[in-house]
């Protein structure tokens, strides 16, 4: 049967097999470049993403419908320069590390073929990345795109892997699925040729990458409290929450869900918020928005993803100028009562009042557990104290202290690794807790040298067993050339001690 007589979801399974054989090929013939031939082919890369992030920014605004063209760029440039500055003198081949003191050397091997699954909130930025940090370390990448965003982040695939192969890269080493299907993703995840499963995307798609027993590193939900604390420079606060919560419609999962302000600021803080585009719900208003946002299992609608607020007020029947940036709603309460509380990758923000840093903690802890165990949190402060109480309490490993949650969270604005991915842990169904990066997908082996004695085996054994040679230092006499009169002696040591260890065992 010819491909074009084939369904769809038959030229998905196949393609995903093609692809995957091609890319352990591929990979194979470069498991041995050295670091100045990747770096240059990264370097290519980086350029080319460079001189597309506009268009392709462009391309997934069209495609999707989500966010702002210009902060897509943004993203793109920084899945591409702002990734590759902080991995770029990183060592993934060859001699990584020479450990004198403990006798270790240190060399860099690759995963082998990384299945990278992408969302539809960040395709380009997210290939991009994934791309980068996948060759960086002599992997091959085969990209999995999300079905809306299929046209972008094959073309921005399309990009890296041309400027890649014009620099050297082998073909195939980095590519891209065309022929989408839920069997053919999962044929590329479950397929022997494939080694590592980096999954971005939803909920299904990450439980079912962590299905395959295959290693996989995935994220959760980001249901990402925003505190501000009385001691806050509320102005600076409000600024960044605003342009946080506004950048690329939200479709960051680091960005803000609920901002937390503490009583005595929190008029002020309001005001400063209304100031800079802030546009508060009346409570009909909020419960109309959320009653059309979200599905009754508390999924969001993927129409509402990533719009503008004037998107939401025209689709929701709300009265929305075109100066507002984003829609604040307050609440009640957190729970499944309370749609408005959950993850909402779009310009609505929750608000609640809390009377100290104490109850604003307890609040934000209930906020992770409903829907964002592990990922991120924000705190507005100058109280070290409460800095660093919410550091050591809070179940987020991403604790983002007076900045954007959205830019602090990937490294944009903050010290964090730069990445797209950003896992976790264990309390999100993680297996790390980190934002992704190029060591996660480098394997380390390492030349271990003799450095101490053995344990004195036959005194377990009530003496010296008969024949047994001494360490080395014991005697002075050297050690004799191995040719083929010790190999003989050897092979006869090595039956008399094996057949007196297994009288022992008998005994």
């Amino acid at each position: 049967m010819s491909p074009n007589n084939m369904d769809s979801d038959l030229r998905s399974i196949q393609q995903a097999r093609d692809l995957a054989v091609a890319a352990r090929e591929a990979m194979r013939s470069f498991q041995f470049a050295s670091q100045a031939q990747v770096d240059k082919i990264c370097e290519a890369m980086v350029a080319a993403a460079m001189r597309e992030a506009g268009r392709l920014g462009q391309l997934a605004h069209d495609e999707t419908g989500f966010g702002y063209p210009a902060h897509k760029r943004v993203k793109n440039e920084f899945a591409a320069q702002g990734v590759w500055d902080s991995i770029r003198d990183i060592p993934t081949c060859g001699v990584l590390r020479r450990d004198e003191s403990r006798g270790i050397v240190e060399i860099g091997w690759p995963v082998g073929v990384l299945c990278a699954l992408t969302p539809s909130t960040n395709p380009t930025s997210t290939a991009i990345f994934k791309i980068l940090i996948g060759v960086k370390a002599r992997n091959a990448v085969v990209v999995a795109p999300h079905p809306s965003a299929k046209e972008c982040t094959a073309e921005a695939v399309r990009v890296m892997a041309e400027a890649g192969e014009a620099a050297g890269m082998p073909a195939g080493l980095v590519s891209c699925m065309t022929e989408l299907s839920l069997d053919g993703t999962n044929e590329l995840m479950n397929h022997y040729a494939t080694s590592m499963i980096l999954a971005t995307g939803g909920p299904g798609m990450v439980k079912a990458a962590h299905s395959c027993g295959k290693p996989a590193l995935g994220v959760g939900p980001g249901n990402v409290p925003a505190y501000v604390d009385r001691s806050a420079h509320i102005v600076k606060a409000a600024q960044m929450i605003v342009e946080s919560k506004s950048f690329d419609c939200s479709t960051i999962c680091a960005t803000e869900q609920v901002v937390i302000a503490d009583r005595p600021i929190a008029d002020r803080l309001k005001a400063e918020m209304q100031q800079r585009g802030a546009q508060w719900l009346t409570a009909e208003e909020a419960d109309k928005l959320a009653g059309a946002m979200f599905r009754p299992n508390g999924m969001m609608y993927a129409h509402y993803v990533g719009r503008t607020p004037q998107e939401l007020g025209r689709m929701a029947g709300i009265q929305v100028p075109e100066a507002t940036r984003i829609l604040v709603a307050p609440l009640d309460g957190v729970g499944p009562k309370y749609p408005l509380s959950r993850e909402k990758l779009t310009t609505v923000l929750g608000w609640m009042v809390e009377d100290g840093w104490r109850a604003g903690c307890d609040r934000a802890v209930q906020l992770l557990k409903f829907g964002g165990d592990g990922h991120s949190m924000v705190i507005h402060s100058r109280d070290e104290e409460s800095i660093l109480q919410f550091g050591i309490e809070k179940p987020a490993f991403r604790i983002l202290v007076n900045t954007w949650g959205s830019l602090g969270g990937v490294g944009a604005t903050t010290g964090v690794r730069p990445s797209m991915t950003l896992a976790p842990g264990g309390i999100g169904g993680a297996v790390v807790s980190d934002n992704i990066t190029v060591e996660h997908v480098l394997n380390v082996k390492r030349l271990a040298y003799h450095l101490r004695p053995a344990p004195d085996v036959a005194r377990a054994h009530g003496g010296r067993l008969d024949g047994m040679t001494p360490e080395v230092g014991e005697t002075d006499e050297p050690s004799s050339p191995v040719g083929a009169q010790g190999q003989d002696a050897d092979a006869a040591l090595i039956e008399r001690l094996v057949r007196q260890v297994l009288t022992e065992m008998q005994k």
